[in-house]
């Protein structure tokens, strides 16, 4: 019997996870997390995360489970790790993934690591992956449902994290999942899933930014430089964005470029925003090492994966989301381009159905007539 700690959202996942193990035999205990600090009246039912509907939902699941339960506070991590970053990595023109980024900075840097200190040998998690253990090497693969797959989110996590960490739902689809649910009487079996960023829970990103960052106007210019129009700070652009921009023209424009040194918003044709090869910062390898032979690299949590190859790369430090960190590079080439890559986004890179790793984009081909602007 190990002792485990289930990170409860107050999801049916979740939930359905805890039910598992404890039926498995092992001793079970229950944490809500109190990440985003998100005021009462800006709470909506059914989005975003940590409302006050979540921990009476995740507490009650206990209560049913017949298992300890706690709220821990890591709002204060969440803020500086997550939430901070998030508006810094949109000022300075990248695109970040804060779902990434808290599994890797709050649920394993910080909820784990605690775990571990309180002697639990496993941290479960409700997130659909499918982890499987040959001797002392744990592998991860894509889950039994394919349109609920996360592993895009859980690359960041290291070999002895996955060694201490436990899957239960990865090999059940949705429906299994909520069945299951229904069956135990747990009243989350009908509970809708939350795609929002948790704690933009109305989805009103641009909102979110405007309270707390400047709006600075800029030029929008085309690859020869020409102003066609301005913006009302970069931090509302990523590259690959069609709609929104302003400029009152049929022509079809992408943005190609979000300069935020010079203030300006690039935009060209869909050509513009091939990308056939990404350098990659903060790369993490599950088995410790690139691989060598052919993959495929997904650039988006639900993307279609494309061929590829990877070139491993020096040592030399790589800037992370809103913050410089030193940490291992690599090149991935493709061997069809994929449209929109911005810097900030993640490419994880699959051998089949396993996830073997993958790291966030620092830079990407760019078209030529860029570097004459």
């Amino acid at each position: 019997m190990s002792r485990v700690l289930v990170a409860m959202s107050g999801g049916v996942d979740s939930a359905v996870a805890a039910a598992l193990l404890v039926e498995s035999g092992h001793d079970v205990t229950g944490v809500h997390l109190k990440l985003a600090d998100v005021p009462l009246d800006q709470q909506v039912p059914g989005h975003g995360c940590c409302t006050l509907d979540d921990a009476q939902d995740a507490r009650r699941a206990a209560q049913v489970l017949g298992i300890p339960f706690y709220v821990w506070d890591l709002s204060e991590v969440f803020r500086t790790e997550v939430q901070e970053p998030f508006a810094v990595a949109y000022a300075t023109g990248v695109t970040p993934n804060p779902c990434v980024t808290c599994n890797e900075r709050v649920k394993y840097a910080a909820l784990l690591d605690r775990a571990r200190r309180l002697g639990f040998d496993f941290l479960a998690t409700g997130h659909h992956a499918r982890l499987r253990r040959d001797g002392d090497r744990v592998r991860m693969f894509r889950a039994a449902d394919p349109a609920k797959d996360q592993t895009y989110v859980l690359y960041v996590a290291t070999a002895d994290e996955l060694a201490h960490t436990l899957l239960p739902v990865g090999e059940m689809t949705k429906d299994e999942v909520r069945r299951q649910a229904d069956a135990r009487g747990l009243r989350v079996a009908a509970k809708p899933d939350s795609y929002d960023v948790c704690f933009i829970p109305d989805g009103d990103t641009a909102g979110y930014l405007a309270d707390r960052l400047p709006t600075v106007a800029g030029d929008i210019v085309d690859l020869s430089g020409e102003v066609l129009g301005q913006h009302a700070g970069v931090w509302r652009y990523t590259v690959g964005q069609r709609r929104g921009l302003g400029l009152g023209t049929h022509e079809r424009r992408f943005v190609v470029d979000v300069d935020a040194v010079r203030n300006r918003v690039v935009v060209g044709p869909r050509a513009a925003i091939a990308v056939s090869w990404a350098e990659l910062g903060d790369v993490t390898w599950i088995a410790g090492d690139p691989p060598t032979g052919p993959v495929e690299v997904q650039v988006r949590a639900h993307g279609r994966p494309v061929p590829g190859r990877v070139v491993a790369g020096d040592t030399s430090g790589a800037a992370r989301i809103g913050q410089p960190r030193s940490g291992p590079r690599a090149r991935v080439e493709l061997d069809e381009p994929v449209f929109g890559l911005a810097r900030g986004q993640s490419a994880v890179v699959y051998a089949g159905e396993e996830c073997l790793g993958g790291g966030r984009v620092v830079a990407a081909e760019r078209p030529a007539a860029l570097a004459d602007l």
